[in-house]
């Protein structure tokens, strides 16, 4: 019966087809490391060549539970008025495989105090779904939803808009505004459709001093689909001698996150955090566990760089 239960749990989070508390695009907690895969205006925010690879293992030991790999690249050109971006991923769900490739672009405005920046991204995705080989059982009958497996290529678009400074940030985005189709199932009171919805992100941070070695760093992101309510994920994070961060995360009826980030030298940063489920999910996993690994290009030795909290 669990087995069951597992199988219908996965396909309606796959293919869209009830109003769910979970969103389609993959989920981050450390998404202040990885904000290009949400925000395309983020491009060349950095001022270097940044290139950052995240990996995330969520809800542990459930079978089928999601994972996904991603891969950016971004860097300021034309005087730091133009951020370019690359973006590469691969998000498996259950029976369900979504790998792609997104290209993005942002016009960055310096101002008085900080940079606004607006921008656009395209990418194309291939979407595997493997119903067929579901197993639904010896005594089950027939049924269409689990008749054909889905191989499509899909095609999208996004947007952003996003403003920085030395110890602030704000952001806007929405990096899927088309509604594709993932497959040609009716499904009653769902109108015919089950496919992707578009997403919208909101995302603010600030950097507070709290002593000569001290940061404290709270960063707010709140996420909205459609179908879906809506969720916030609230950050604190404590630096010390911008070095070492330690952090704590709270998703809404979701998860509690532990984070902690080490700033190997002026080009290398790594990170880690921990989710715990605090819904009823949290009798079936151990948890989920995310890993980063962010290297900056183009230091020279003895160039004194200021840190870069965002």
């Amino acid at each position: 019966m669990r087995t069951i239960k597992l199988v219908i749990i996965t396909f309606i989070l796959a293919i869209g087809a009830e109003k769910v508390m979970a969103q389609q695009e993959a989920m981050y907690t450390q998404y202040m490391f990885n904000t290009l895969a949400i925000n395309p205006a983020y491009a060349g925010s950095r001022n270097v060549t940044s290139a950052t690879a995240l990996y995330r293992s969520q809800w542990v030991g459930i079978k089928g539970a999601p994972k996904t790999a991603t891969f950016t690249m971004d860097a300021p050109i034309d005087d730091k008025k133009i951020g370019l971006g690359l973006q590469v991923y691969n998000d498996r769900l259950g029976i369900t495989n979504t790998s792609g490739g997104i290209i993005s672009y942002a016009y960055r405005i310096r101002m008085s105090k900080g940079t606004l920046a607006l921008g656009l991204q395209g990418g194309v995705s291939q979407y595997r779904a493997d119903f067929a080989n579901v197993d639904l059982g010896s005594d089950a009958s027939p049924d269409l939803a689990f008749s054909n497996n889905v191989n499509k290529a899909l095609l999208d678009f996004g947007v952003g808009v996003y403003y920085s400074t030395d110890k602030f940030y704000l952001g806007l985005s929405s990096p899927q505004l088309l509604n594709n189709k993932l497959t040609n199932l009716t499904v009653e009171g769902n109108n015919g459709y089950t496919g992707q919805d578009m997403h919208l992100f909101l995302a603010t941070g600030y950097v507070f001093p709290v002593g000569e070695d001290l940061h404290l760093k709270p960063s707010v992101l709140i996420k909205y689909v459609k179908g879906a309510p809506i969720e916030a994920d609230i950050n604190g994070t404590v630096w010390i001698k911008d070095v070492l961060g330690v952090g704590a995360m709270y998703r809404t009826k979701a998860d509690i996150s532990g984070l902690v980030e080490f700033q190997v030298s002026p080009q290398i940063r790594i990170g880690y955090s921990y989710d715990h489920s605090t819904t009823k999910l949290v009798s079936y996993n151990s948890g989920s566990h995310e890993i980063m690994l962010r290297y900056e290009f183009g230091f020279t030795k003895g160039k004194i760089i200021s840190p870069r909290f965002f």
